[in-house]
């Protein structure tokens, strides 16, 4: 396996280059002979707090999925997202200026999730940068994935689907059923257990209405993967199936300390299925004393968490990424080492 980033060409924008990743996270330069070389782009539109753990789980899972192909993955952030000048340090010689889409061959790309900003996905200030995206992939790809809020607004922009505010945050991990046999979602076991985070939901009737295929779907959280073949194969997330395990709770105490310093009005639900009993009886309990008392140094006193057993972190999206990339495989050259080999 050669996977590379795109690095070493020229980035023309200093206030879009990507993060350092350390020694762990790094790609793997051997020199090893490749079956076929691929070019992806991922375009991380994740806040800063967000940025380089995003980068380091997409970065991991095409590392550990790639196989016998060469990878070389371009890092891309939409210039509508603001950055701290901390942050566009870090990204500094990484991340390549947006229209570099335009002067690359792409196989594939991955649209990340973004934070909000406004009540209505069309306000958003990037809608106008990230629906530029969905109609570039549409011909510039084999396929394209879209995560989440990138998902809501791709489809809206394609097919004027509203997406649905929710009486509640869908936060947990789910078991999420096959509904259709699909090369995506081949060899891996159903139920899938994919880690969901979302304020709001997209309706499976419209969705099937406008000739889109659900292929897993929850009882609980709602329409969990589906895809679109338009000249790209547009594969759509609502939920995270590359979340590590500590992605979920990693967020809970976030929106925890932000009810404590009164940034949120509403103390945040406990992730459905994630904590064990024991942790969620303890957390129920913490809940009514912070509720009560609502002060910074409550965030300090929160009981030791511990995850439920057999949460399968990483297997349906390891399985998920690896199809991916065999399907965007299909119909590329051999590298000349391959072919020499052969």
């Amino acid at each position: 396996m050669t996977v590379l980033c795109g690095k070493h060409r020229p980035v023309a924008s200093p206030a879009l280059a990507p993060t350092q990743l350390g020694e762990a996270d790094a790609f793997d330069n051997r020199q090893q002979a490749a079956d076929t070389a691929l070019t992806i782009g991922l375009i991380n539109s994740m806040p800063d707090s967000a940025l380089q753990a995003t980068e380091r789980k997409f970065t991991r899972l095409l590392q550990a999925e790639a196989g016998n192909r060469h990878i070389d993955l371009h890092y891309f952030s939409l210039p509508s997202v603001k950055r701290s000048e901390q942050t566009q340090q870090l990204m500094h010689g990484r991340y390549r200026d947006i229209a570099d889409l335009d002067r690359l061959r792409f196989d594939g790309v991955i649209v990340t999730d973004a934070a909000p900003n406004a009540a209505a996905l069309r306000e958003e200030p990037f809608w106008n940068d990230l629906v530029a995206i969905v109609d570039w992939a549409k011909i510039n790809t084999r396929s394209a994935i879209w995560s989440c809020l990138a998902a809501h607004a791709a489809v809206l922009h394609l097919d004027g689907i509203e997406r649905q505010l929710l009486d509640e945050k869908c936060s947990g991990v789910y078991d999420c059923f096959k509904v259709i046999d699909d090369r995506l979602t081949q060899d891996v076991a159903s139920p899938l257990k994919i880690a969901h985070s979302r304020l709001h939901a997209l309706r499976r009737s419209d969705l099937a209405a406008n000739g889109y295929q659900i292929l897993t779907e929850s009882p609980d959280a709602g329409v969990d993967i589906f895809v679109k073949q338009l000249r790209s194969r547009f594969v759509f997330f609502q939920g995270y199936p590359e979340y590590e395990a500590l992605s979920l709770q990693r967020e809970y105490l976030r929106d925890i300390t932000r009810y404590l310093s009164r940034q949120r009005d509403r103390f945040p639900d406990t992730p459905a299925h994630y904590f064990d009993q024991e942790t969620e009886k303890k957390l129920a309990h913490y809940r009514k004393r912070a509720v009560a008392e609502r002060t910074i140094p409550l965030s300090i006193e929160l009981p030791r968490l511990t995850l439920r057993p057999g949460l399968a972190s990483g297997e349906a999206a390891s399985s998920i990424f690896r199809n991916w990339l065999e399907y965007l495989s299909e119909g590329v050259k051999p590298t000349a080492e391959a072919s020499h080999r052969r």
